[in-house]
């Protein structure tokens, strides 16, 4: 029986917050305060469990924050084995201001991770069996180079393990020839693989089709307030997205992979499984942490998705 495993290298918690304003050299006080176990890995793991979806997350864990994450997704039923290391799980911090109608996002470099505790995280992937999926997503801490996602990629082609990618690092484009089963980058981390300042709309499918043809079976491209695009070796679909009022873009993209990746296990219809990942990935960002799904019903029935090639020719409808 197939298994599905999150990794997540550099999980954090997650303070949010939300202030008036916010001024130099003075005590600003907040309106609102949440703090939440995240990561990317985890967020992964989360949303698949409020889908009904069993997994097993896993990662370097560190100290009381680390702790806590693992209390967190204990509580939530979500399976973790991660590995302890010294140090601790980092703090990350997302203010919200209001009278600017901006967001300050602060992020921590996370604890140092020793060779050895690597070397275990590798061997609990080459435990892995065929067919399980691996959802391997986030920054790497200190101590852990690039090169240990071209590794992952080399143990889960061996063992026939489906590796999904998100990560913002350009050796990604060397772990294609590994076949890896499914990319997820945001439109400024494609343009940053190929050495571009930015991409176009119309050439999207270009950048696409390359990392088919290198190797990649399946991409999930996120773009952000315009939707996001789906591409195979036989088809490449556009889904926009539903409109609202953006509180957090910290987790929509975690909560539009887990969602797009339960439709994938479960053998659901691709245009559909577009479709409600990218309503999900919307209900997040629309929310001051990940979505509970009240409202996906309802934002689906503002998305459309349609075959690329065709909305090529019509775009000037869509406004992008």
């Amino acid at each position: 029986m197939q298994r599905i495993y999150t990794c997540t290298m550099n999980p954090a918690i997650d303070l949010f917050i939300a202030t008036k304003q916010l001024q130099m050299n003075t005590v600003n006080r907040t309106l609102h305060d949440d703090i939440q176990a995240n990561g990317k890995g985890v967020n992964v793991s989360l949303v698949l469990k409020m889908l009904g979806i069993e997994n097993t997350a896993f990662g370097f864990s560190a100290g009381f924050t680390g702790k806590y994450i693992e209390d967190f997704l204990k509580k939530k039923g979500v399976d973790n084995q991660f590995i302890h290391v010294d140090g601790k799980t980092r703090i990350n911090v997302f203010a919200q201001v209001l009278e600017d109608d901006c967001e300050y996002k602060l992020v921590n470099k996370g604890p140092f991770i020793p060779k050895n505790a690597i070397e275990t995280l590798l061997e609990q992937i080459r435990q892995l069996n065929k067919g399980d999926f691996l959802c391997i997503s986030g920054s790497l801490p200190k101590g852990v180079s690039e090169e240990i996602l071209l590794e992952i990629s080399k143990i889960t082609h061996e063992k026939g393990v489906h590796l999904l990618l998100d990560s913002s690092s350009p050796i990604i484009l060397d772990c294609l020839p590994y076949q890896p089963f499914l990319l997820k980058p945001n439109e400024e981390e494609l343009a940053h693989w190929f050495g571009e300042e930015m991409i176009s709309f119309e050439e999207y499918p270009f950048y696409l089709e390359q990392l088919l043809s290198c190797g990649a079976e399946n991409i999930l491209l996120s773009l952000g307030e315009k939707g996001g695009v789906y591409a195979n070796p036989k088809q490449m679909l556009y889904a926009n997205a539903p409109k609202g009022e953006v509180v957090n873009t910290a987790c929509a993209g975690d909560t539009l992979l887990a969602t797009f990746l339960k439709g994938i296990v479960c053998q659901e219809n691709l245009a559909e499984t577009l479709k409600t990942a990218i309503a999900a990935g919307s209900s997040t960002s629309f929310s001051q942490g990940l979505t509970d799904f009240h409202d996906v019903e309802k934002l689906k029935q503002q998305v459309t998705v349609r075959d690329f090639s065709v909305l090529q020719k019509e775009k000037s409808e869509w406004g992008v």
